[in-house]
């Protein structure tokens, strides 16, 4: 079943010495049920973004989630609580190695919606370049009612 949605997101990125930045965005976007749990949640990144030309996919599964994004950014980061992996993240600069330790996720999803969390640590060569935390709710998109 695919529905289509209105997706909040919250990021939080601190870095040491700096102030925390936080960046929002509301997008229309589409939640797919896989069924036995898995959803694959989707949106088209834009401008404000500075991702443009860039398909962001989140996939959820029980215990682990994927992000991927395809276009003008190619880059897979892989979440599961208390494990680390390694992705490549490509850029028209070139691709770097960045490790993903994740700390805290949660994923609460029905066909109609709910929300994802996940805390997680970003490594660049092997040193922790700052500490992330998403925060996502998921919405159907109501008809519009004209009178």
């Amino acid at each position: 079943m695919e529905n289509n949605v209105i997706i909040s997101i919250q990021g939080r990125q601190s870095f040491e010495d700096t102030e925390d930045e936080t960046i929002e965005l509301v997008t229309e976007g589409r939640l797919e049920s896989e069924g036995d749990g898995a959803f694959t949640l989707s949106y088209q990144e834009s401008e404000l973004t500075g991702l443009e030309g860039t398909l962001t996919t989140f996939q959820i599964e029980r215990g682990r989630i994927t992000l991927l994004r395809m276009g003008s950014v190619n880059s897979e980061m892989v979440f599961e609580e208390g494990r680390r992996h390694l992705s490549m993240y490509n850029t028209p600069y070139g691709a770097l190695s960045v490790g993903v330790n994740t700390k805290k996720m949660r994923s609460e999803l029905s066909p109609a919606g709910g929300n994802i969390e996940i805390d997680y640590a970003i490594e660049i060569d092997h040193a922790v370049a700052g500490q992330n935390l998403f925060r996502i709710d998921v919405r159907e998109k109501r008809p519009v009612l004209r009178q």
